[in-house]
């Protein structure tokens, strides 16, 4: 068992664990933020555009429809497409980040490829000693 658990505390320590978990915390939060921006921004804009939109008791802006019935059924569409934008938003803000992540790593691989020590030119001795040993070989 203590084998079992030191195992575990390595796993959950490491690195790569630790950094997926704060993505998921991040991306959470972040798709909390694109829901608020979908359902207060660009729905009410889409429903005062569409003409399905009506004010209140309050006179804040509400929708109206987004949903039909079959049979007594309802099938919100509107927050179907109310995810489906969310999905966009939030997939298109990933590839952009994800991009400029790798564009900076690239030029990080770049800067320590032209730091790094080149190996040193050899010496004359030495080009004319290893053209002397290509020879011999092909004498034999």
């Amino acid at each position: 068992m203590k084998k079992f658990l030191q195992e575990f505390k390595e796993f959950a320590l490491k690195g790569n664990v630790m950094d997926m978990a704060i993505g998921v915390i991040i991306g959470a939060a972040f798709g909390n933020i694109v829901s608020s921006l979908t359902d207060n921004f660009i729905n009410p804009l889409i429903a005062v555009i569409t003409g399905g939109a009506k004010k209140d008791e309050n006179g804040v802006m509400q929708l109206v429809g987004g949903k039909f019935t079959i049979k007594g059924i309802d099938f919100n569409y509107g927050s179907f497409l109310s995810s489906v934008l969310n999905f966009i938003i939030i997939a298109l803000i990933l590839f952009c980040l994800l991009k400029a992540i790798n564009k900076a790593m690239s030029v990080g691989k770049k800067k320590k490829e032209e730091e790094a020590p080149k190996a040193p030119e050899p010496s004359k001795e030495e080009v004319l000693l290893t053209e002397i040993r290509d020879l011999l070989k092909q004498k034999k």
